[in-house]
């Protein structure tokens, strides 16, 4: 008797998490909702530019070569030189700058790296899609270090982050 009533307990419990999972799935993906048209094939990418008052003379080139690597591995687009490609993206650092972000006993605990990065993007095949945009990121490091040492640590993250920021503005809907 005790078996049966096991029986008559595991088939509800069954079906309830059957339900569950063919009902209540949730559908995520991370599929560009602004796929490149098929009309596009090329890119040129002008060397970026150092317009800061304060000029990091390895962070427009390394800038330049990450997003020239990340359209080439992330896209199916072919990079042109000497010409302008489907898609024409061009742009300098137009702020490269240090604050003061945190105070402890009355002196400078952390400072701020302020970078604004001006992109200027063209669409050969469709004008309306033409924009220029400031993105902008900061990143805090002590303010022990000076801003050499502190370029030293940042570096990559700062090209890493610069160079997605520009991608997502361009490939995506974000």
């Amino acid at each position: 008797m005790n078996t049966l009533k096991n029986k008559f307990l595991f088939y509800p419990v069954i079906l309830v998490v059957f339900s569950t999972m063919v009902f209540a799935t949730c559908k995520y993906s991370f599929k560009d909702v602004s796929p490149i048209p098929p009309e596009i094939k090329t890119f040129s990418l002008n060397a970026f530019d150092n317009r800061a008052r304060y000029v990091n003379p390895q962070f427009a080139p390394q800038l330049t070569e990450q997003m020239r690597q990340k359209v080439i591995s992330l896209t199916r687009l072919r990079e042109v030189t000497g010409e302008m490609g489907d898609y024409d993206i061009s742009g300098y650092v137009s702020d490269y700058s240090v604050t003061t972000s945190g105070v402890a006993n009355q002196q400078a605990g952390t400072n701020r790296l302020n970078v604004t990065f001006h992109l200027d993007f063209k669409d050969s095949q469709d004008a309306k899609k033409n924009f220029e945009a400031d993105l902008t990121s900061n990143y805090d490091f002590n303010a022990d270090l000076t801003l050499q040492q502190a370029e030293q640590q940042l570096g990559d993250k700062i090209v890493k982050n610069v160079s997605d920021a520009i991608f997502n503005r361009i490939f995506s809907n974000w």
